[in-house]
């Protein structure tokens, strides 16, 4: 027989239930609301409140992002620390339905496009307004470290998240979005996914005859992953102007200023200029010791000779906004007893201001020129990859931005992107901003790169508050 106080605290747990269900509570999510200090279910009615009053309820989940942040680390075809997740590759393919499992898990409506662009929707009251969008990139170049893009993808799925804890119902969907190589890494192409989502159609062309350096065609890459299949139409990937109501990146600095300065928050308000090049000398070669210096048409020389003159040319800019770097730079036959009879550069040359940008192209031209002709070898080519425009984030997402961190008590300041990002393409499709928090030292693109559970909760946190405040516009 059951015991007395057994029937009492039986019929006391159906009288709370009772009452409760009497306040349309349902007792099961009270206990676990109560436990875990969350709402546990969706709203079914939009809010009244503006963001702001959503400050008390914002709790980040810095553990449970750290952890998803370690486990995507592993998707790597190099060994910890280090990092190295290439396009189409079978790491990255696991890191991607690692992505849509996540999505799915949180209640994302999960969807791809023919390059493998990933979406994930929190659809909002009025689901046929123009969405707001916010992501990065998961893919990594050869022996980097595990936050550049990951913080905007998996941040990006947590700030979803604390808003809906928090109670919160846009009125504009919310959407996550996972570009597609945002490192030109395996086809020399940067940011290939938000590029084609811009409407690139020239992009789109050329990628129907793109090899990599092991001879694979793009097309024959991305079927491998399951994408582009043969129905498929590239431009099939690409968005309409206005097809998102705003766009918002959250990003490490990939700079040492935040940390330096011990601000929280930087607020984004230009990305700067990219342009790559490539350049090919020709000479005649020759063995180290027979051929005498004044009768030598070295092809590495004309080289390295171009590269001072490209440190020269930025220096001379004018403006310490404009910088470039020589990047690859490769010889032929590539032996030391060898005088080099082939030379490879690769240049890359950025500025916030694109007339002057230019003109420093046009100088590396010249000198690359002139370098042939006193060196005897043959400029077999000098091609410019890409040559893009700035992108100036919109002033109402600036606004929302800034608005974020004043509420949540955050130090912050406007500042230049001098990295390019998804965020340059997007902001041919919305209006766009970008969010950075800070990163050790400025390191990135090496296995040290490193950014605190705390700089990371700040920056979901801003994301959340602007997300919320550009879905009720």
């Amino acid at each position: 027989m059951m015991s007395l106080r057994f029937v009492l605290l039986l019929l006391l747990q159906f009288s709370i239930s009772g009452i409760l269900a009497i306040n349309n509570e349902d007792p099961t999510a009270k206990t676990m609301e109560d436990f875990s200090g969350y709402p546990f279910h969706e709203p079914t009615d939009h809010p009244s409140a503006p963001p702001n009053s959503l400050l008390s309820f914002l709790r980040v989940d810095t553990t449970t992002l750290q952890n998803q942040i370690d486990e995507l680390s592993t998707f790597s075809d190099t060994p910890a620390p280090s990092v190295t997740r290439i396009l189409y590759t079978e790491k990255d393919v696991l890191a991607r339905r690692y992505i849509k499992n996540l999505m799915g898990l949180y209640g994302l409506s999960v969807r791809e496009d023919a390059v493998g662009n990933i979406f994930g929707r929190w659809d909002g009251y009025e689901p046929d307004l123009a969405p707001v969008a916010t992501g990065s990139h998961i893919d990594a170049i050869p022996y980097s470290g595990k936050y550049d893009g990951v913080v905007g993808v998996l941040g990006a799925i947590e700030a979803i998240n604390v808003l809906k804890r928090s109670g919160f119902k846009p009125k504009r969907s919310l959407e996550v979005v996972l570009f597609t190589s945002e490192e030109p890494t395996r086809f020399g192409i940067s940011c290939l996914g938000s590029r084609l989502l811009a409407g690139s159609e020239a992009l789109a062309e050329a990628l129907k005859t793109t090899v990599d350096g092991q001879n694979i065609s793009f097309l024959e890459a991305a079927r491998s992953a399951g994408y582009a299949k043969e129905q498929d139409d590239i431009s099939s990937v690409f968005l309409k102007e206005g097809s998102y109501s705003a766009f918002v990146e959250l990003h490490i600095e990939q700079g040492p200023i935040l940390e330096a300065e011990g601000l929280s928050i930087g607020i984004v308000t230009a990305i700067a200029a990219p342009a790559s090049l490539k350049v090919d000398f020709e000479g005649n070669g020759g063995h180290a010791g027979a051929v005498l210096m004044p009768n030598r048409n070295d092809a590495g020389l004309a080289a390295a000779e171009l590269a001072l003159a490209v440190e020269k040319h930025v220096l001379g800019s004018g403006s310490i906004d404009t910088v470039g770097t020589v990047g690859i730079l490769e010889l032929h036959p590539g032996a030391i007893n060898s005088i080099p009879s082939k030379s490879h550069v690769e240049i890359d040359t950025r500025d916030i201001d694109e007339k002057r940008r230019n003109d420093v192209i046009e100088k590396i031209h010249q000198s690359a020129t002139t370098i042939a002709s006193k060196r005897g070898v043959r400029l077999s080519e000098f091609k410019i990859i890409n040559q893009d425009p700035p992108a100036l984030s919109d002033k109402s997402v600036i606004e929302a931005m800034e608005a974020a961190s004043k509420e949540l008590n955050l130090t912050h300041k406007l500042m230049i992107s001098r990295a390019y990002h998804d965020s340059l393409f997007m902001a041919r499709v919305s209006p766009m901003g970008m969010l950075f928090i800070p990163c050790y030292k400025g390191y990135s693109h090496k296995p040290e790169e490193y950014a605190s559970s705390h700089d990371m909760g700040n920056g979901v946190k801003v994301l959340a508050m602007t997300l919320a405040k550009l879905s009720l516009n």
